[in-house]
C-alpha cells in the first residue's frame, strides 16, 4: 500500500541512544482495568511493585541513562496505590512525570492531586478495540472523539498539563486515522500529540520456529499471539498514506530507523503549526533538529513531551525559526497571507507513527533503534514492549525460518 516517497536522507534522524534518550519508560504495576486486543502486558492482579522497588527503576535509569521524561506506565498506573508519591518522586529528581493510562480511573478529584504532585502530562490510550463498558462499547474510532475530547477538556480544565492520545491502528481500524488527524486539528490548542501504533502479533501464518536461548517455544505459549490469521505488518508510511489521501500536504519531518533495516520508520514524527480552524503548515527537519539540539545544549537531555505553555507560542516560533527551515518559512508565508492572524495565538502539534517490531525474511527481528520505550528488568534496561518474554522464558524470544 505504501505510496509516500519518503527519503529518510531528507529527514531528520532522532539522536535518541540506549544511554542518551528523551523517554524512559516505567511500570509499577502489571494491574490493568481494560482488557485491549494487542497488549502486550500480561493482565496481573496482585502486581503492584513496592515504592522502594520502584525508586530502585529510577536510579537505574537515572545511572544508565540520560532522560526527560518517565512515561508511568503498566498495566495501568492510576491503579498503583502509591501513584501520587511516585509522580512527586519523579518531580524531586528533575524529569517530567508523564501518566500512560487508559483513563478509566482518573477523576478530577485524582487528577487535581496528581498536578499538586508535579505531574507534567498524561497519554490517553483510547481505540476501539479495548473492551470499554457502557456507553463506549462498539463505538468506532470516530464516535471515541467525544471521549478524547472529555479527557482533552479535564487536563485543559486543570491547567498546563500535556494531553497526548495513543491509538492501536488494526488493518479495519486503518480507515478511521484520517477522520483522528482531524479532529485533533480541530483541538490543537488543547491536544498537544496524536499518536498511532501499528498492531502486531505472532499469528499463525508466520514461517518461523520460536527459541528461548536454546529451548523452542511453542508460538501459542507466546502471550502476545493470535490464534487466527491477522494483518501483522502495517507499516507507518502505509499510515502516512491513508492520512495523504485526505490531506496530501501532511508531511513529517523526523524518524527513527529499525536496527536492521536503516531507512525504515519506526517512529515516524510530524510536526504542524495552526489554529483549530487552519493549520499553516508542516514544520521540516531542520526545525526539529534546532529543537533537538537546543534543548540539549541547554536542559542536558533532549525534548520529549511539550507542554501547552510551550507549545501555544507556534506563531514566534514560525516567526523566529523561518529563516532556518524551508517547512517553517511556508508556514510563516500562510500565516501572513492574513495580517490579522498575527494577533491570534498559533499552536504546535505532533502526529506520531509508531511501527513496532518487523520480521525480516531470514527471521532478524527490527526494533526501533534507539528505543524511547526501554524499561528496567532484573536491573537492566530492556525492551518494554517484549518484556513478557522475559518474564516467561528468561530471555528475549529469537525467530528462526522453517
Amino acid at each position: 500500500m505504501e505510496t509516500t516517497n519518503l527519503n529518510n536522507r531528507e529527514l531528520y534522524r532522532l539522536p535518541w541512544t540506549l544511554p542518551d534518550n528523551a523517554i524512559s519508560w516505567l511500570e509499577p504495576t502489571a494491574m490493568c482495568n481494560l482488557a485491549c486486543d494487542g497488549c502486550y502486558r500480561e493482565n496481573e492482579k496482585n502486581s503492584h511493585k513496592t515504592f522502594e522497588e520502584v525508586k530502585r527503576e529510577l536510579d537505574i535509569f537515572q545511572k544508565y541513562r540520560n532522560t526527560d521524561c518517565i512515561s508511568i506506565a503498566g498495566g495501568d498506573p492510576l491503579l498503583y496505590p502509591y501513584i501520587i508519591d511516585l509522580v512527586k518522586e519523579i518531580k524531586t529528581r528533575g524529569l517530567k512525570p508523564i501518566v500512560n493510562t487508559n483513563g478509566k480511573a482518573l477523576t478530577k478529584e485524582l487528577l487535581l492531586e496528581l498536578k499538586k504532585a508535579g505531574v507534567y502530562g498524561f497519554t490517553f490510550h483510547v481505540d476501539s478495540k479495548q473492551g470499554r463498558p457502557g456507553e463506549w462499547r462498539g463505538k468506532n474510532e470516530l464516535e471515541l472523539n467525544e471521549l478524547r475530547l472529555h479527557y482533552a477538556q479535564m487536563l485543559a480544565d486543570a491547567g498546563n498539563i500535556a494531553c497526548s492520545f495513543n491509538s492501536t491502528v488494526y488493518e479495519d481500524t486503518l480507515q478511521f486515522v484520517p477522520g483522528m488527524v482531524e479532529w485533533a486539528a480541530k483541538h490543537i490548542d488543547i491536544v498537544q500529540t496524536m499518536v498511532f501504533i501499528a498492531f502486531r502479533h505472532v499469528v499463525p501464518q508466520m514461517p518461523f520456529d520460536w527459541y528461548a536461548g536454546g529451548q523452542k517455544i511453542d508460538w501459542q505459549n507466546i502471550m502476545y499471539h493470535s490464534d487466527t490469521q491477522r494483518k501483522v505488518d502495517i507499516l507507518s508510511t502505509d499510515v502516512l498514506a491513508k492520512i495523504r489521501e485526505k490531506f496530501p500536504d501532511f508531511t513529517p519531518c523526523a524518524y527513527l530507523n529499525g536496527t536492521e533495516k536503516a531507512d525504515s520508520y519506526k517512529w515516524l514524527l510530524t510536526e504542524r503549526v495552526g489554529t483549530r480552524n487552519k493549520i499553516y503548515g508542516y514544520v521540516g527537519p531542520r526545525f526539529m533538529e534546532i529543537i533537538m539540539a537546543g534543548h540539549h545544549l541547554f536542559k542536558g537531555t533532549y525534548l520529549s513531551y511539550a507542554s501547552p505553555k510551550l507549545t501555544r507560542k507556534g506563531r514566534s516560533t514560525v516567526l523566529l525559526l523561518s529563516a532556518f527551515d524551508k517547512g517553517v518559512r511556508k508556514a510563516a508565508k500562510e500565516m501572513l497571507k492574513n495580517p490579522f492572524r498575527l494577533f491570534k495565538k498559533a499552536h504546535m502539534q505532533s502526529i506520531m507513527f509508531i511501527q513496532p517490531v518487523d520480521f525480516m525474511p531470514g527471521g532478524e527481528q527490527s526494533m526501533c533503534d534507539g528505543c524511547p520505550d526501554i524499561t528496567v528488568w532484573n536491573g537492566e534496561l530492556v525492551w518494554s514492549c517484549r518484556l513478557e518474554e522475559q518474564k516467561r522464558f528468561g530471555a528475549f524470544l529469537r525467530s528462526v525460518p522453517k
